[in-house]
C-alpha cells in the first residue's frame, strides 16, 4: 500500500494547475477529439501492472493520456446536449468537496454537508417558485431526481388506495396508470421500469406541433380513465424544441382525479427564473413533484440534479430507511432521507457556489442570454439557402434541417470533424435533424458567428 507523505499539497496543487491550464483553452480546442481508440488502448491499457507507481507520475501520466482524447463540452460551442459549462466558483467548490471528503449521509457524517443542502434546497426553491414546504434531494442529474419522485408518487397514489407498498410491494398491488406525453424524455421509461410499473403501464398522449401535451387530449385521457391510482407526468422543456406541457391544465384535470402530477423540468423548469419566460412554465408550483438538474443551466459540474416533492412525508417514507448501527442527528434534515443513495458525496458545496456566484440577477441573465443566443441561431440559418428551422424556438432549443436525411446527416457529420462547434443529431416527427442546445455560461454571440460560420462550411462539401 503507498505510505502517507507531504506530497499531496505539490500533487493538489499540480492537478490544479493541469485543470486549470485545460478549461482556460477549452474555447480553443478542436469541441471533438480525433482519437486512436486502439492505440490508446495500447499505450495506456494492458494488463494490470505488478508494482505501483508514485502518485506524481500517476498523474502525470493520467494528464498526458486523457486530455488529448477530452472533449471539450465544457467550452463555449459544444451544442450537442443540453450541458452547461461549470462556473469557476463551482468548479473550485467541486474540488474542495473531493479534498474534504465528507460523506453526504446525514448530520452524524457531515453537519456541514447536511446544512449546506438545506441551504441550496430553500434557494433554489425561492429561484424556481416552487412551495417553501416542499422536501428536497440532490441527486446524480435528471435520471435520479425522476426516479426519487416517481417512487413517492408511488406511495402516496397507493396509500390512498389503501395499499403500502413499501411493505407489500407491487405484487397483489392496485394498477398505477401512467399518463405522459408522447414526446416524454427516456429517463422516464427508464425509471418506471426501476420502480416496477414497467413500460407497459404508460397511456401516451398525443403532443401538439411544438411537441407539448395536447391540453385537450390530456384532459380527455384522464376524464376517459377509470378512477384508479394515477401519475401524470408531464414536462418542462421538450428535449427537442424547448416546449413546455400546460402545466396549469395538467394540474387541474389530474388533481380533480385524484392524480398526483410529476414535472419532469430537467432543464426547462429553470425558465421559472426569468421574468421573460416564466410564463412558460406557469402553474408549476401546483403539482406534487418536480425534477431538475444542475449540471445543465445552474452551470454545476457534472453529476447533479434535484428532486422536490410536496408532500414530505410521501417522499421521504418512500426513500429513507434505518438500521441499529446508524446514528442521526435529529436536528438537523439527514439529506440521504430523500435521495436513493446512501454512501453519497456532498453535491451541495458546488451547488451553494454556483447559486452564490451567481444570485438572482445572474441567474436570470444567463437563462436568458442563453435563449437570445438561440435566436439568434434561429435567424442566422433561416437565412441559409438549403436549411429549415423545424420547431418554434420558445427557449434554447433549435432544430435544423438540411433538405433530406441523409444530407442532414452529412453535414452533422463535417461539422463535428470540423472541430469549430460540436452539434448532434435527433429525429423529430420523422426527420433527421441537427439539434442546437445552447446551455453554457461562456457562449458569446461571436461563438454562435463561428458556429454558423462552421455549419455554411459544412453544407458546402455535404
Amino acid at each position: 500500500m503507498p505510505e502517507p507523505s507531504d506530497l499531496l499539497r505539490p500533487l493538489l496543487v499540480r492537478a490544479a494547475e493541469r485543470a486549470a491550464a485545460f478549461r482556460e483553452t477549452v474555447g480553443d480546442r478542436p469541441v471533438a477529439p480525433e482519437v486512436d481508440v486502439e492505440r490508446f488502448r495500447r499505450t495506456f491499457g494492458g494488463p494490470l501492472p505488478d508494482k505501483g507507481t508514485d502518485a506524481e507520475s500517476v498523474i502525470d501520466e493520467l494528464v498526458e493520456m486523457v486530455e488529448p482524447a477530452l472533449v471539450a463540452s465544457a467550452g463555449p460551442r459544444y451544442f450537442g446536449f443540453v450541458m452547461g459549462g461549470a462556473l469557476d466558483s463551482a468548479t473550485a467548490a467541486d474540488m474542495l468537496t473531493t479534498g474534504w471528503e465528507q460523506v453526504g449521509f446525514n448530520g452524524v457524517t457531515s453537519p456541514a454537508s447536511a446544512l449546506v443542502e438545506e441551504i441550496v434546497g430553500t434557494w433554489l426553491k425561492d429561484a424556481l417558485g416552487l412551495p417553501a414546504r416542499a422536501s428536497f434531494g440532490i441527486v446524480t442529474g435528471a435520471q435520479g431526481a425522476n426516479t426519487g419522485a416517481l417512487a413517492a408518487a408511488r406511495h402516496r397514489v397507493l396509500k390512498r388506495a389503501g395499499w403500502d407498498v413499501e411493505r407489500d410491494g407491487l405484487q397483489g398491488a392496485p394498477r398505477i396508470r401512467i399518463v405522459a406525453g408522447e414526446e416524454r424524455h427516456g429517463t422516464i421509461d427508464r425509471s418506471l421500469r426501476l420502480l416496477g410499473f414497467g413500460t407497459g403501464a404508460l397511456e401516451p398522449v398525443p403532443t401538439g406541433p411544438n411537441g407539448a401535451v395536447d391540453p385537450n387530449e390530456l384532459v380527455r385521457a384522464l376524464d376517459a380513465g377509470a378512477e384508479e391510482p394515477t401519475i401524470v407526468c408531464v414536462q418542462a422543456g421538450n428535449v427537442n424544441t424547448g416546449a413546455s406541457d400546460d402545466l396549469e391544465v395538467a394540474n387541474e384535470a389530474a388533481h380533480r382525479h385524484g392524480a398526483w402530477v410529476h414535472v419532469d423540468g430537467a432543464f426547462g423548469l429553470w425558465a421559472a427564473a426569468s421574468p421573460e419566460f416564466e410564463h412558460l412554465v406557469a402553474g408549476r408550483e401546483g403539482a406534487d413533484s418536480w425534477a431538475v438538474d444542475g449540471h445543465k443551466w445552474l452551470q454545476v459540474p457534472y453529476d447533479t440534479g434535484f428532486v422536490l416533492c410536496a408532500d414530505p412525508e410521501a417522499h421521504s417514507l418512500a426513500m429513507s430507511y434505518t438500521a441499529a448501527y446508524l446514528q442521526d442527528d435529529r436536528a438537523l434534515r439527514a439529506p440521504s432521507d430523500f435521495v436513493p443513495e446512501s454512501s453519497r458525496r456532498s453535491r451541495g458545496f458546488a451547488s451553494w457556489a454556483a447559486l452564490r456566484e451567481l444570485g438572482r440577477a445572474g441567474l436570470v441573465e444567463l437563462v436568458e442570454r442563453c435563449c437570445s443566443l438561440a435566436r439568434r441561431f434561429e435567424e442566422q440559418l433561416a437565412a441559409v439557402d438549403g436549411i429549415m428551422i423545424a420547431n418554434q424556438v420558445v427557449l434554447n432549443q433549435v432544430l435544423v434541417g438540411f433538405g433530406d436525411d441523409e444530407r442532414t446527416e452529412r453535414v452533422i457529420a463535417n461539422v463535428q470533424h470540423d472541430g469549430t462547434c460540436w452539434m448532434g443529431g435527433t429525429t423529430w416527427h420523422g426527420d433527421r435533424l441537427m439539434r442546437i442546445s445552447v446551455s453554457n455560461w461562456t457562449t458569446t454571440e461571436d461563438d454562435v458567428d463561428r458556429s454558423v460560420e462552421a455549419i455554411r462550411r459544412a453544407m458546402a462539401s455535404a
